[in-house]
Order: C-alpha cells, then sequence, then structure tokens
C-alpha cells in the first residue's frame, strides 16, 4: 500500500510538466474599490483550455507556449482578451459595458451548485435552495436535497435524523467552516442547534472525503459555511410561524467596526407550547420545547498582507419536554405516575480561524483552525436516567503550497484532538478521556482540461484507538465535453458513543446489554470502514435547455462495527461485528430547465444495506430499499423594483422498511415484518415585494400522511412491551407555516 500510494502521488508529477499561469479577476465598484469577480470565464482563444474565478476572484490555467491570446469574459462587462508572451501573475480589471442603458442582462445563480472540475465528489447548497422550505435549523436543510434522507428517530423527542448513503450521521463527518462540529454528546439533537439563516452555504461530499478534516469520515461530509459579518445584511429578520403553534425569530445584525474588523451578533430563538395527540394515544405528537441560540461572530481581513481570520463565541440553551399529555415534570419526574421525558441541554462554543495567503506567492497559504466546545445535556425518559457532559478541543494547522507549477498543489499539517466524556447511564458511570496527535499530507494534481487527483494519508496516534493510517484516493477525468468521471476509495475510523447516537433506545422499556468487554471504549473495539464509489457526471442541452444527469454508486464495507441490534424486543445489544455488514447505495439524478425559470429535479435511490446480527444476517431495520424523489421550483422574472413569486414543490416516496423483529412478544404487540409505503408533499410560495422584504407560505406534508401508531405499548409505558423507537414516516400529520424576512443590506 506504502508504494502504491507513492506511485500515485509522484506519476503525475513526473508525466506532465507544463507551466501554468494563476492570476485574479476584479472589478470597481461605486466607492472605487475593487472587489473580486467570482465566476467569469477565462480561456484560451481558439482552444478547448479554460476556466472559472473562484469565490475569491482567483484563476489557474494551464500555459503552453502555442497559447498567446488570453480571454476573460463576465456578463455585464466587456470582453478582454490580453496576449500572453511568457508564463506570469494576471491582474485584471473588468470595466462595465457601456451599453448597460440600453439593455437588460439577467442571470440565475444556481441553488445547488455541482462541480465538473474537482476530485471529489462534492456539491454546494446555497441559501437560495435553503429558503425554498421551512429551513429553521440544520436538520430540516435537506428536504429539497435526494442525496440525504430525513426520518424521526423516534416518536416522543420529535428528533429528526438523517442518512447518507444508507448509514445514520455518526458515519458522517459534520463539519462547521470544516471543524467538526456535530459529534460525541451533540450527534442526536446537535443538527437542530445550528439556525438555518446562520447557513450561507453547505458543502456536501459523498464518499470519504479529504483526510484533512479527519479519519471519522465513512458515508461522507457535510460542511456548514456560516454567514460572513462583511458579506451578509446590516440586518436581517425571519419570522416563523406554524400551524402546529410552533414559533421562530432570527436576527442578525452587523456592522463594520473599522477599515478591517467585521462583527456580527445572531440571534435565534423558538418555541412550541401546544400540545398536540392526533392520534389519540395519550403521547404527544411532538415535544414542548424552548431554544435561545446566540453567536457573537468576528472578521478580521486584511487583503494587502494577506490576512483572513474568524473569531466566534456561542451559547445554546435547549429544553424539551415529551410524554404523556398529563405528565407534569414539577410532580411526575422519574416516577410512575405518568410517562414523561426532559431533555435539558446548554452548550458553549469558542472557534477562530485564520489564514495567511502569501501576497507573493499566493499559491502558498498557512491556516490555524481552533474549537473549544463544552457540551451539558440533563434528560430521563420515564424512570431512564440519562445526563452526558463533553469537553471538546480540535486543533488543525494547514500548509498549501505547490510543486513545480500550480496543477501540482499539496497539503500538509498536524491536528490534535481532546474529549472527555462524563455519562451517568441509569445507575452506570462512564467516565473517559480521547485525545490523538495526527500528521497528514494531501496531493492534488489538476490539469482541468482532463484530470483531476488528489491522493492524501495521515498518521494518528489515539490513546484508545492506537496508531493507525488513514489513506484517501479521489479521481475526477474529464472524456468529453461537460462530462466528470469520478471514482474514490477511502478509510475510515471512529469510536462509537453508543448511548449519545442511539438515545431513542431510552424511550424503551428495553434492557441494554453490552456483549463485549474487552475494548476499550465501553468494552467495544472501533468502528472501521473502506468507502468505495464512482460517479458520472454529464452535463447536455435538452430542447435548448440546460440539462445534466448524475449516476453514482457507493459501498461502504465494514471491517469492525459496533452492532446496535434490535431484534429481540425485550432488549437493545450493542457487540462487535462478527461477520459482514456493507451498505451499497446506487443513485440516479436528473436536472432540467425546463423553460425560463423553471427548475425541475427527479432522483431514484437504491439501498442495499445488510449486517450480520446474533440472529442472522438482515437488512438494517427501517431502511427503505427503494426512494423517489421530485422537485420542481419556478421563480417569475424580477422586475425592476425587486419584485418577484417563488415557487416550490417536493415529493418523496418511500418503500416499505424493515421492522426489527416482534415475533416473540404477544400478538397485541407485534409488529408485521414491513412497515407501509409512504409519500409526502411539501410546497412554499414565496413573494418578493423588494431586496429589502419578502413573505412566504408553505405546508409539509400536505397529503396529510399520518403513522397512526407508531408507539408500542403506549397504554401501558412502564411494561415491559413499551417501545417508541418504530417510527417510518410522519407521526403528526399536515403542517402549515408562514413568516418574512426583512434584510438591509
Amino acid at each position: 500500500m506504502k508504494h502504491l500510494l507513492l506511485i500515485l502521488v509522484w506519476l503525475p508529477i513526473l508525466a506532465f510538466s507544463q507551466d501554468t499561469i494563476e492570476g485574479e479577476v476584479l472589478e470597481a465598484n461605486s466607492q472605487n474599490q475593487t472587489i473580486p469577480v467570482v465566476g467569469a470565464n477565462v480561456y484560451w482563444l481558439n482552444t478547448s483550455v479554460g476556466t472559472i474565478t473562484d469565490e475569491n476572484g482567483k484563476f489557474s490555467i494551464a500555459y503552453e507556449p502555442s497559447y498567446t491570446q488570453l480571454v476573460i469574459s463576465y456578463v455585464g462587462y466587456k470582453t478582454d482578451t490580453l496576449t500572453i508572451s511568457s508564463p506570469r501573475y494576471i491582474k485584471h480589471e473588468l470595466q462595465l459595458t457601456d451599453a448597460l442603458d440600453e439593455v437588460t442582462v439577467t442571470s440565475r445563480k444556481q441553488a445547488t451548485a455541482k462541480s465538473y472540475l474537482k476530485a471529489t465528489n462534492t456539491f454546494t447548497v446555497s441559501s437560495d435552495e435553503l429558503l425554498k422550505a421551512a429551513c429553521c435549523n440544520l436538520s430540516e436543510s435537506f428536504e429539497t436535497n435526494p442525496s440525504i434522507d430525513v426520518n424521526f428517530a423516534d416518536a416522543v423527542s420529535g428528533t429528526r435524523q438523517i442518512k447518507m448513503l444508507g448509514l445514520t450521521s455518526p458515519y458522517i463527518l459534520i463539519a462547521t467552516e470544516n471543524i467538526p462540529s456535530i459529534r460525541g454528546a451533540s450527534q442526536a439533537y446537535g443538527l437542530s442547534f445550528i439556525p438555518g439563516t446562520w447557513v450561507e452555504s453547505i458543502q456536501i461530499t459523498k464518499g470519504a472525503g479529504s483526510i484533512v478534516n479527519g479519519y471519522e469520515s465513512m458515508a461522507g461530509q457535510i460542511n456548514a459555511e456560516l454567514q460572513k459579518p462583511s458579506k451578509d445584511s446590516k440586518l436581517f429578520v425571519n419570522v416563523f410561524g406554524a400551524s402546529n403553534q410552533r414559533f421562530e425569530l432570527n436576527t442578525h445584525f452587523n456592522t463594520q467596526v473599522s477599515e478591517k474588523w467585521h462583527t456580527g451578533l445572531y440571534l435565534h430563538g423558538n418555541t412550541h407550547q401546544e400540545k398536540h395527540d392526533v392520534n389519540n394515544d395519550n403521547f404527544l405528537d411532538m415535544p414542548l420545547y424552548n431554544q435561545i441560540n446566540i453567536m457573537n461572530r468576528w472578521q478580521y481581513t486584511d487583503a494587502e498582507n494577506g490576512i483572513v481570520s474568524f473569531f466566534n463565541v456561542r451559547y445554546l440553551y435547549d429544553e424539551k419536554q415529551a410524554g404523556e399529555q398529563n405528565f407534569n415534570p414539577d410532580t411526575d419526574k422519574l416516577t410512575t405516575n405518568a410517562w414523561g421525558s426532559e431533555i435539558d441541554t446548554q452548550r458553549f462554543d469558542v472557534s477562530g480561524k485564520l489564514g495567511y495567503v502569501n501576497p507573493e506567492l499566493p499559491w502558498q497559504s498557512i491556516g490555524a483552525q481552533v474549537a473549544f466546545s463544552n457540551h451539558k445535556q440533563e434528560s430521563y425518559f420515564g424512570l431512564r436516567q440519562y445526563d452526558i457532559r463533553q469537553n471538546s478541543l480540535y486543533s488543525n494547522l494547514i500548509y498549501n503550497t505547490i510543486i513545480s507549477d500550480s496543477r501540482h498543489k499539496i497539503k500538509t499539517g498536524i491536528s490534535f484532538t481532546y474529549d472527555h466524556y462524563d455519562e451517568i447511564v441509569e445507575s452506570e458511570m462512564y467516565e473517559r478521556d480521547e485525545n490523538s496527535v495526527g500528521a497528514f499530507f494531501e496531493y492534488n494534481y489538476d490539469n482541468l482540461e482532463k484530470l483531476n487527483l488528489t491522493a492524501g494519508i495521515r498518521a494518528d496516534n489515539h490513546n484508545r484507538l492506537g496508531f493507525f493510517v488513514t489513506p484517501r484516493l479521489h479521481l475526477r477525468y474529464t472524456p468529453w465535453e461537460k462530462s466528470a468521471l469520478r471514482a474514490s476509495v477511502g478509510r475510515g475510523i471512529r469510536s462509537a458513543i453508543i448511548f449519545a447516537e442511539n438515545q431513542n433506545l431510552f424511550a424503551t422499556s428495553r434492557n441494554i446489554i453490552i456483549e463485549d468487554t474487552a475494548g476499550k471504549i465501553y468494552g467495544l473495539d472501533p468502528e472501521i470502514a473502506w468507502n468505495f464509489g464512482i460517479s458520472y457526471l454529464q452535463g447536455f442541452n435538452l430542447f435548448g435547455r440546460k440539462a445534466d444527469i448524475t449516476l453514482d454508486f457507493y459501498r461502504t464495507d465494514f471491517q469492525n462495527q459496533v452492532v446496535v441490534d434490535w431484534e429481540n424486543p425485550q432488549e437493545i445489544r450493542f457487540y462487535n461485528l462478527k461477520g459482514d455488514s456493507y451498505a451499497n447505495s446506487y443513485q440516479a439524478e436528473f436536472n432540467y430547465n425546463a423553460f425560463e425559470g423553471f427548475d425541475m429535479r427527479l432522483a431514484y435511490k437504491y439501498y442495499d444495506v445488510m449486517t450480520q446480527y446474533n440472529s442472522g444476517k438482515l437488512a438494517r431495520p427501517l431502511t427503505p430499499e427503494h426512494r423517489f424523489f421530485a422537485n420542481a421550483g419556478y421563480e417569475t422574472t424580477r422586475k425592476e423594483n425587486g419584485s418577484q413569486w417563488k415557487f416550490d414543490a417536493t415529493f418523496n416516496w418511500l418503500s416499505e422498511q424493515r421492522y426489527p423483529s416482534t415475533v416473540s412478544s404477544a400478538a397485541e404487540f407485534q409488529r408485521p415484518e414491513f412497515s407501509p409505503t409512504i409519500g409526502t408533499l411539501n410546497a412554499q410560495i414565496t413573494k418578493v415585494f423588494s431586496p429589502k422584504f419578502e413573505v412566504y407560505l408553505g405546508g409539509e406534508n400536505i397529503t396529510n400522511v399520518r403513522q397512526s401508531n407508531p408507539i408500542i405499548g403506549a397504554n401501558d409505558p412502564f411494561g415491559q412491551n413499551f417501545d417508541s423507537t418504530f417510527v417510518y414516516g410522519p407521526i403528526f400529520g399536515s403542517m402549515y407555516y408562514t413568516g418574512l424576512r426583512f434584510r438591509i443590506n
């Protein structure tokens, strides 16, 4: 393996030796300040060699002596052709066309953008996409995305869980601005702790992803980029209200403190205090809750000296109450008077990022990331208590440069992580420290036109997992125009935080059994998996309109897995894998701009997810084999005053899902082998009155699909058959909402 990686790293370097030209494209605003032009076209005249500028207005393009005319163009600006006689750094400012007062130029930014150039299978979800649904927090941000599955974890807590490639969120590295953030104690509820309006964009990567962010990723990586104080509105207000008596308020206050300093204060609050029991089982269909979320964000930018930094401080308080309708926590807590649950969470985060780009050598940069969090959850479920505290420290130092020319880029650095856990599980106490020190090296070859290769390897020493090596490889090849054929392979390793990641088990009467005792984490061994993937993206014109199709297959193979065994209705068992466990994911997706302002997206997914349990090799419970997804969106042409209408609708259909076995239960507590199929429809209408003000109205589960009996033994919650985890679909039914957004830029 070592020799193979060396060959993969150095072969492209030896095989290609042509030069590249780097530069940046700028424009002058009304204050005569130069700002970067994002997405400008840069190409050699009379060739197929070209690129576009990145978010900083910078580009890199292959160069040969025969290339002499470099064309730079962007809608609304004069197209310039530069004569190039030798490689040099280019800094070019575009000028507005003289005819802008006579010609109206319109363009539409893609709400979800796929890259034809990256080696990784990554796509970016913009804030425009997030606004298409009731995106009140990150767990609700994926309703219009076919690559992420969203479902409820149980019938009590109201928690939404996500899946990628058929695997739940613990196997996905979820980061905030490339700092792993939803892990450990925050795994169950952490997605609801990031308000949707705080998110600028989300990058979703299928497969193992980059080794720069750590070794834990197995199924994919999700990174949420937050709003930047220098770019966000000076004032932003979002007010939300729903028919289920859910209310939310988001406000952003941003200001420029000095020439180089910007700061933002982000406030979020939500509440739900209405008791609902639509299915008449005496249990609340959704919990009562309150949340206060405050973040202060600072940004320092010194473009002249190549320095950008961010500093964040955040505090969260979240409280939930669930259970029977007549449950009163003041008198019934941890008693058999009535079954109830409370989950109180306090979290404090401090994080900082510092980046330096050498002004003389713009391909040379260094970045540092540091984050500390204190997470405290106190909770109980009926008579079962579960408390967890986690102190976490993360640090990462990254150095970027090139070898020979900008087609050969490298990233290298070191990282350190520390986690301290204190857990109370009923009457048992678990306390431990986990820490790791690691180093990584990632090489990227990119000739833009045909080939992009990223080969990475990292070595870590963990006090409980020992010393291990994590290799990752991603390859993109362009066989013809508007195409991208990708392949990837990577290894991931993680310690399973079994109680925090499976908190729905406490809302049952099952006995908790840990079979293995020799391992160093709850007596269990670390989880290790290899992920293999291949995908193909093809863009084309259909009836003169833009379209693309994506086909992909990914397989996650576990060398070891902590098996969560629900197959005996009286217990839940945790043990190390003894046999095979894998997840195969097939997806086909079609995107089409059918006519001006109208976009449609269709997708089909097939999952083959199998695990070797003590009782045999079975499909993973509550994982549908088939899923069909359809989304349609239409926007009217924006008028001169900024007014506009927006319409969006999403349909999801899920095939039957296997229930955990209940054959040993009494007849009245048994469930069939499979759930029914379900289909849900969401829709939203937005009226934009001006760039400052808009109103939206929408509905979730408009077809009013409901699971009538999600809780087994609801009439005897302290009996041995009580179980709230058999959830395959919505419980509450239809929900309608309205809201408004106001901003001052």
